[in-house]
């Protein structure tokens, strides 16, 4: 493939008379010398802090594949150890649809069940009775019985996500440059911005069937170190807090680490897990390859290779000229000096209900059905131009069960 460097001198040759070829082409060199180290050091730093060890290419080219290639109404039936056995590309009920999951689960179940068949007929030293099974007998040439019967036991569906992803990267236009203001901030490397794919594909709303929540997918008892997580506030729906959180969570990983594999990996596997894994197996690599205990399992083993593959894809989507993302909202903050209702707040700033919910997601939804008042020092959302109805503190009409108010912008 050709660089961007050589595509520019290639231009300028060509345009060239052959009176000026010269002096033009000893600018167009020196212009090289000064700017290729520069792209060269980039790279390497990137390289540096997120390298592709040996041992995960394999991953991480599958990863790529399940993101770009295969759609949301295909799944791959593969081994989850080698991630280069893939048995099957089958079609499914497209996953997106209301319902897809209950009904594609048994399709599944039997296309896992056919392909664990075949291989427990080979372990027992059976030859291949059909095409498919010359094909299946082929992939594990020369292995052992007891490799075919783990085999015969590792079998996973992956279902395609790449029309997700897609809409994914729509939605990350709207957080994208504050996501990357905040890590910059931390002295963080701003690829760690494109986390989010893996966890959440950019929805702020994601919620998992284990209880993480929001776009970074904070469980409770990990979120509640980095942000206030009550009955009235949940700072885990807010992108923007919680991309502050996720900050200091991979900060604190990467200080323990030292190591942005491990650090990584520990964002899913859980920060002492991963020590414990460094001090028995050393290296990423190393664990990688060997480490088996507790909750390590396929998810923690191909988080890393996970967030290379979506930070490759993601940049590479984001270079399609007729992709619309989403953009910022611009908002203003008001700080809430005391206690005030939803309500009171709409009627001064003149900022329908619904509009507030959208803007400050970590409020519950008590507070807007006028259960529970926003608390004092709550920094609240507001669209930029609700700015211009004051300037400075002001006192509002509380309801009626509520004494009077005081807000003031920050």
């Amino acid at each position: 493939m050709k660089s961007a460097n050589s595509d520019t001198f290639v231009h300028i040759r060509h345009a060239c008379t052959s009176k000026f070829q010269a002096p033009f082409l000893i600018a167009a060199m020196l212009l090289l010398s000064l700017t290729g180290p520069v792209d060269s050091l980039a790279a390497s730093a990137n390289n540096r802090n997120f390298p592709i060890v040996p041992a995960i290419q394999a991953n991480v080219n599958f990863w790529e594949k399940i993101y770009s290639t295969y759609s949301t109404s295909e799944a791959v039936i593969h081994d989850k150890y080698d991630l280069t056995k893939i048995y099957a590309v089958i079609p499914i009920i497209d996953y997106l649809l209301p319902g897809a999951a209950q009904l594609n689960k048994p399709i599944l179940e039997t296309v896992k069940m056919r392909y664990s068949a075949i291989l427990t007929h080979l372990a027992k030293g059976n030859p291949p009775r059909s095409k498919e099974e010359h094909r299946i007998a082929a992939m594990y040439k020369g292995a052992r019985k007891s490799q075919l019967l783990t085999a015969s036991e590792s079998i996973r569906a992956q279902i395609g996500q790449k029309e997700r992803f897609r809409e994914g990267v729509i939605r990350s236009g709207a957080y994208l440059p504050e996501i990357r203001r905040i890590f910059r901030s931390y002295n963080l490397p701003e690829e760690l911005a494109y986390l989010p794919h893996v966890e959440s594909s950019f929805n702020p709303d994601a919620y998992s069937k284990v209880g993480a929540s929001g776009l970074w997918q904070f469980t409770r008892s990990t979120g509640k170190t980095y942000m206030r997580i009550d009955n009235l506030i949940d700072e885990r729906q807010d992108p923007i807090i919680a991309s502050h959180a996720a900050a200091k969570f991979l900060k604190k990983n990467h200080s323990l680490l030292d190591s942005w594999p491990l650090a990584l990996t520990a964002y899913n596997y859980g920060t002492s897990g991963m020590m414990r894994a460094k001090k028995s197996h050393g290296s990423y690599e190393k664990i990688f390859r060997g480490y088996q205990e507790g909750y390590f399992k396929f998810a923690s083993r191909n988080f890393y290779p996970e967030f290379l593959a979506a930070l490759k894809v993601a940049q590479k989507i984001e270079q399609d000229p007729s992709l619309r993302r989403h953009k910022p909202i611009t908002t203003t903050t008001v700080r809430l000096k005391n206690h005030a209702s939803a309500i009171t707040i709409s009627r001064n700033y003149k900022v329908n209900i619904n509009t507030l919910k959208a803007l400050n997601p970590a409020i519950k939804a008590s507070a807007f059905q006028g259960k529970q008042r926003l608390p004092r020092g709550y920094q609240l959302k507001l669209p930029a131009t609700a700015q211009n109805h004051t300037k400075r503190p002001l006192t509002i009409k509380a309801n009626q069960n509520l004494m009077k108010n005081r807000i003031y912008l920050q």
